[in-house]
């Protein structure tokens, strides 16, 4: 887990601070001494960006990770199954931030073999490693990303026929074309988890109008029905291995 932050946060600092810490000789704090024997502190643009790529990490984390699909898809089952607040939002988060960890664990093993560890051994400068830390992440990216989201935001960008491969295509045009991708992905597993909840409630609702209560909320009976249909199926593993599967694991 400290392996999986650290590379999260090196990968970070890389994407904001790469140009600006490649420049040799610059200093965080720079003393001046005045004529009168008074010293000014001035602070350099690095602690800027730096601090900028710490602020910058929770839209890394949700945006450039398997975070986006997996919590889209636990908000949907919620829905689907008829509860408001359970589980509340603070468990969907922290599961969903766990099990994006698991799923990207090899490609941050990957960023710290090649970037990470090389660049704390000063092996390579920052820019390099900015340059091998970005390979493994545009490698995921573009495998969850569909064709036809990638034409879209180069035709969107000015970009139609500048490009012969997927491959090599910016990082400003594929990080959106891949939560495009995401965001339409899991959208269709939610579909999928909510067909059979929903004939649940039409099957309850049809009994309740058949036996002339019109009066009771369907959705009140047909939760039981659902918890009871969920939990049966072990429906928590079979979402979290259905998710994983979705990005390639276990195939």
């Amino acid at each position: 887990m400290n392996k999986l932050l650290v590379t999260l946060l090196f990968l970070s600092g890389l994407l904001l601070s790469a140009d600006v810490s490649a420049a040799p000789g610059i200093q965080a704090l720079t003393v001046t001494t005045n004529a009168d024997g008074t010293q000014d502190y001035t602070m350099t643009l690095q602690v800027l960006f730096i601090m900028t790529a710490l602020s910058l990490l929770p839209a890394f984390v949700i945006m450039m990770t398997s975070f986006t699909r997996i919590i889209v898809v636990l908000s949907i089952l919620r829905q689907a199954i008829g509860l408001q607040q359970s589980p509340s939002n603070q468990i969907l988060i922290g599961v969903t931030l766990f099990l994006s960890m698991f799923i990207m664990a090899p490609v941050f093993e990957e960023i710290n073999e090649r970037a990470l560890q090389p660049y704390l051994n000063e092996e390579i400068t920052s820019l390099e490693a900015y340059e091998q830390a970005k390979g493994p992440m545009r490698a995921f990216m573009l495998a969850q990303t569909r064709v036809t989201d990638l034409e879209t935001f180069v035709k969107i960008g000015g970009y139609e026929g500048q490009f012969d491969d997927p491959a090599d295509v910016p990082m400003n045009i594929l990080i959106p074309a891949f939560v495009t991708s995401e965001l339409k992905t899991a959208f269709q597993i939610g579909f999928m988890l909510f067909i059979p909840f929903l004939i649940l409630d039409l099957v309850v609702a049809s009994v309740l109008m058949a036996m002339g209560m019109m009066m009771l909320s369907p959705m009140i009976v047909s939760l039981p029905f659902k918890l009871m249909l969920f939990v049966l199926v072990d429906g928590w593993s079979l979402i979290f291995g259905t998710l994983a599967g979705s990005f390639g694991m276990g195939v």
